[in-house]
């Protein structure tokens, strides 16, 4: 087996991209971006959320998640823009934010599905960006996948590299793709497509919690709720940029090759933001 050509090799902007998928993807920092808007550690704020409604949060995770499936299985093949407009994605979802942010948790089970839905259909003009054929049930579920990368906290579950989660979710997508191809559907009962979301859920309401538990600090109203929103989507198409990133290198350079430059710039001491 040929070793893998130097990191020089790649185009310049195709070295370019990879370190910056590495850095978006490596270092997920969406609760430090909230506590420099809120001025306070969003996890200080999560101990104060009752114990009742961060279950509520999982219940409205799960439910989020599935429409999500539904929304990249059965949607997600429309005609592609000419550009991502991820832009309009972000307003929409900075309504809905403002709409949270006045009516508090009692909007979220509203909010949640709705903000979800476009930040699906701005990762998917993402993808569409980077290459995929969103009429191909793996690119749509690959959409899906990006809700579980955006992450990064001190538990063993979910403190990991991106290659090793993407392997993990990966293995439940492809089951649920198989089961798409054979049966010309997708059970929502079924047992990889539970998997799947369960996976996912564990992940991604890591995220939404810290965003609830930003929008519960008494220093922030409507205004202060779309924000958060706007910086939620913006967190995951950064996450999603990465993820599509390094799909579209894998296939100009093959996906051993990538990986091995990925796990060559992760491994270098992170540089100070300036």
């Amino acid at each position: 087996m040929s070793a893998a050509p130097p990191l020089s090799q790649l185009l310049p902007a195709d070295r370019t991209a990879l370190q910056l998928a590495v850095k978006h993807l490596e270092n997920p920092n969406f609760a430090a971006r909230l506590a420099d808007y809120a001025g306070v550690p969003v996890n200080r704020v999560l101990g104060l959320l009752p114990k009742a409604a961060n279950r509520q949060i999982g219940t409205m995770v799960r439910s989020a998640v599935m429409k999500g499936l539904d929304v990249a299985i059965d949607t997600l093949d429309d005609e592609p823009p000419p550009a991502p407009a991820t832009w309009f994605s972000s307003f929409l979802a900075g309504v809905t934010g403002g709409v949270s942010g006045l009516f508090g948790f009692a909007a979220l089970p509203v909010e949640l599905p709705l903000t979800t839905t476009f930040m699906l259909r701005a990762i998917a003009a993402i993808a569409r960006h980077e290459g995929e054929d969103l009429s191909r049930i793996e690119a749509r579920l690959a959409c899906l996948e990006v809700f579980a990368f955006g992450t990064k906290r001190d538990m063993d579950k979910v403190d990991m590299g991106y290659y090793a989660a993407r392997a993990l979710i990966s293995k439940y997508t492809n089951d649920v793709a198989a089961m798409a191809f054979e049966r010309g559907a997708v059970d929502a009962s079924a047992p990889v497509v539970t998997s799947l979301v369960s996976e996912i859920v564990s992940r991604f309401g890591l995220v939404v919690s810290d965003k609830v538990a930003a929008g519960a600090l008494p220093v922030l109203g409507a205004l202060g709720g779309a924000t958060v929103n706007v910086i939620f989507m913006d967190h995951f198409q950064r996450i999603a940029q990465g993820h599509f990133t390094l799909r579209r290198l894998e296939r100009a350079y093959g996906p051993s090759t990538v990986r091995m430059h990925y796990a060559e710039l992760a491994a270098r001491p992170p540089r100070i933001a300036s």
